[in-house]
């Protein structure tokens, strides 16, 4: 294990040193088991559950299988499996021998797997066996491809295949790994892609570390008696940090989920044998479970705190939330390009409808459109400095440049800060509208549609009027569809105006079944406006 530092100086960000040799993977699971954790569960999920032990043994057994390969020091593999414990021994594994895994988010289409295999040029694809299909047919077609590896599948099942037990049967129980720096290139996160091809985020190895001792210990008051879980996925920034370094940073447990979180999937998680304390969750899904008759009890949960992320919460799903359990929920902000969360609210300090506070160790600015900081008051593009950015969009200059500006990073999202240090979301960049000259915030009319009881979701997007000028546009998701009419669409205009600024009325209000998302569940805004 490389030797890493911690010390807090009072209310100030923890110093955080980190060796210029040092391998995450080392380093997570190494603290572990020198704290004499090796007996402690570190991951559960469907099919059983791995201590640090067994952990340590399975991931020095992937390391040393991948150069049975033939794989290389920095070559990457992609990882597109499901929620299982095989996923950190992949990932883990991958690290610990200095190669790059690539981890691909599981509910995409065939034409981004190829683009994202293609352009990481991964030599060897894992993926789970329900996921098979969009790969195979890229061995001899991408030319830097030369296998794929199937995880969760029988001998039967595998055919010609290798299997992920394969590679762990090709290793060895104990594995040293090169010596690799906490500068260098650790492991890729792809862009959801909503708007043009994914992005790969390059991350270095010192990030992982980072985010838990800038974040989850300070802000969650993460401990090793947790047992944490996480809706969004490993693949995801977010879910990476919840379900993986964040439990390990302190040698709790993790509980995998490989289906899709649906309420009744959360539900079943939450109250099962394995209660979490820390549950992670987004808007969508909590709105999704409130709304559901199922909805447990509160002395069937054993929760401590709930985090938010992916997009801003409205007030009054955290309010709810918190009278259902009695438990607030930090809503907060990351990004893949900062890997985990920079601005959020604190236990004991929560304000619903703002994302809170700047992390500390994070340093936060907001510019006015002429380049210049604006005042509290006054909504601004938010920029973030700190030392988890990644290093750079892979093989996308121009990208790189627009996001990343020296020590800055531009968000993409605006925001108003008041005069205690509190930050209220305004949308993203390219979703403001103006209207009547003044700034209007899609997310603050949606939040406004949301209070009305009969509203499921909502989404605005600004389009033009009979003379040319940019006004809102709703579209709603109804609890009961049944209810839809003209008589409803004018309520939920009186509704609009009875709370905002009347410039901020939708115009137009349309009833739709569901809205268009992205596979990370946020609201694909530029397929509503088309």
């Amino acid at each position: 294990m490389n030797e890493l530092s911690r010390a807090d100086h009072g209310s100030s960000p923890p110093v955080i040193e980190i060796p210029r040799t040092y391998n995450a993977a080392s380093d997570l699971i190494g603290r572990n088991l020198q704290a004499g954790r090796s007996e402690s569960v570190a991951f559960i999920d469907d099919a059983g559950s791995c201590t640090y032990w067994e952990l340590a043994r399975r991931v020095d057994r992937f390391a040393s299988g991948l150069a049975s390969l033939g794989l290389r020091r920095e070559e990457r593999v992609m990882i597109c499996m499901h929620d299982t414990i095989d996923w950190p021994v992949a990932f883990l594994g991958a690290i610990k021998a200095g190669i790059v895994p690539v981890a691909a988010n599981t509910l995409l289409v065939a034409r981004d797997y190829e683009f994202m295999v293609r352009d990481s040029r991964a030599r060897v694809v894992f993926a789970s066996k329900p996921l098979l299909a969009h790969f195979t047919g890229l061995v001899g077609v991408v030319p830097t491809l030369e296998r794929v590896v199937v995880a969760g599948a029988a001998a039967q099942e595998a055919g010609e295949l290798m299997r992920f037990e394969d590679v762990l049967a090709a290793g060895r129980d104990s594995f040293e790994g090169p010596e690799t720096t906490r500068d260098e290139p650790c492991f890729w996160l792809y862009s959801s892609g909503s708007t043009g091809t994914p992005k790969g985020t390059v991350h270095v190895h010192s990030s992982l570390i980072e985010t838990a001792e800038l974040y989850a210990r300070p802000v969650l008051g993460i401990r090793e008696s947790d047992r944490v879980f996480s809706a969004a996925k490993l693949f995801f920034a977010y879910g990476l940090g919840n379900g993986l370094s964040f439990p390990m940073s302190v040698g709790a447990t993790a509980i995998l989920m490989a289906e899709r979180p649906t309420p009744a999937a959360v539900f079943a998680r939450l109250t099962g044998a394995n209660r979490p304390t820390i549950f992670y969750g987004v808007p969508t899904l909590f709105a999704a479970m409130l709304a559901d008759p199922a909805f447990p009890a509160r002395d069937a949960l054993h929760l401590r705190v709930a985090t938010s992320a992916g997009e801003a919460l409205p007030a009054q799903i955290g309010e709810r939330f918190r009278e259902r359990t009695g438990v607030d929920i930090l809503d907060g902000i990351g990004s893949t390009e900062m890997l985990h969360i920079f601005l959020s609210n604190r236990p004991g300090e929560v304000r619903y409808g703002t994302t809170g506070m700047a992390v500390p160790g994070y340093e936060l600015k907001l510019l006015g459109d002429s380049g210049d900081p604006v005042s509290d008051g006054e909504v601004g593009d938010l920029f973030v400095k700190g030392s988890t950015a990644a290093a750079m969009y892979w093989n996308q200059r121009e990208k790189s440049r627009a996001v990343f500006r020296g020590e800055w990073t531009h968000s993409g999202d605006k925001y108003v800060r008041d005069a205690d240090g509190y930050y209220t979301y305004s949308g993203r960049s390219d979703d403001m509208l103006k209207v009547s000259g003044q700034y209007v915030s899609p997310f603050e009319v949606e939040s406004a549609l949301a209070t009305h009881p009969k509203v499921l979701e909502a989404a605005v997007v600004g389009v033009p009027d009979a003379e040319q000028l940019i006004k809102p546009r709703a579209f709603i998701v109804l609890k009961n569809p049944a209810d839809a009419c003209d008589e409803l669409a004018e309520e939920l205009r009186a509704h609009v105006k009875s709370q905002l600024a009347p410039h901020k009325y939708p115009r137009w209000i349309e009833f739709i079944a569901e809205l268009p998302k992205t596979a990370t569940g946020k609201i694909q805004r530029f397929r509503l406006r088309s």
